[in-house]
């Protein structure tokens, strides 16, 4: 009954930080002076509006399905993009950037708060709370780590392209027509690389090793 609840937890707190990384998408260009997240209505926290139905449902628990037999799994998923016009930003070579920055960002601040409250506040005393903190921390590094991976359309990718010459745009229109292949690939076959960045992170925030 206890694994049942952990894993319905992180299956929420995946959706709620996913939709926290799309929501400071959306700030970020509406600050730039583009408000086409907000005219969609997806400046908002209702995950209704952000939900995608591979990356909100059926991905997760696809790669949740062995914790049912017990087994260790990593759950990853994401929400609907927030649109944004790029032609709006007041930056435009810079500006796309800067917008795809805001959700990793918006990850690693939850996940030092979070983090910080395991590294300074004594809750050995609850075991229960300690791993639902351990839990949002791990997978909001999850999130900024992963998305920060340069594959189109992941934010890594938006970064990357500001720093490509213009006569790069035949390697940009390539990622982009085979980004979502690539991360399938990525997802089920390199996921590994980044879990020692990750188990960096959580112990360098938290002080502790996951988990308890």
């Amino acid at each position: 009954m206890e694994s049942i609840l952990f894993f319905i937890f992180a299956l929420l707190v995946l959706l709620f930080s996913a939709i926290i990384h799309e929501v400071s998408h959306g700030f970020s260009a509406k600050a730039q002076g583009d408000s086409t997240a907000e005219a969609a209505g997806r400046l908002t926290l209702n995950p209704l509006p952000h939900l995608d139905p591979f990356g909100s449902i059926l991905l997760p628990l696809i790669l949740a399905l062995p914790a049912l037999f017990g087994a260790p799994v990593i759950i990853i998923g994401w929400a609907k993009p927030v649109p944004f016009n790029p032609n709006n930003l007041k930056n435009k070579k810079w500006g796309p950037a800067l917008v795809a920055l805001a959700g990793p960002a918006a990850n690693i601040v939850l996940a030092i708060i979070f983090g910080l409250v395991i590294r300074f506040f004594s809750i050995s005393f609850l075991p229960a709370l300690g791993l639902f903190l351990a839990i949002i921390v791990w997978i909001n590094l999850l999130l900024a780590i992963f998305n920060l991976i340069p594959i189109p359309p992941l934010d890594g990718s938006k970064i990357l392209f500001a720093l490509f010459p213009y006569s790069w745009r035949d390697i940009e229109v390539w990622l982009e027509r085979y980004g979502f292949i690539l991360i399938l690939l990525f997802i089920f076959f390199g996921f590994n690389l980044i879990l020692p960045v990750i188990f960096f992170f959580f112990r360098l925030i938290t002080g502790q090793s996951f988990l308890f």
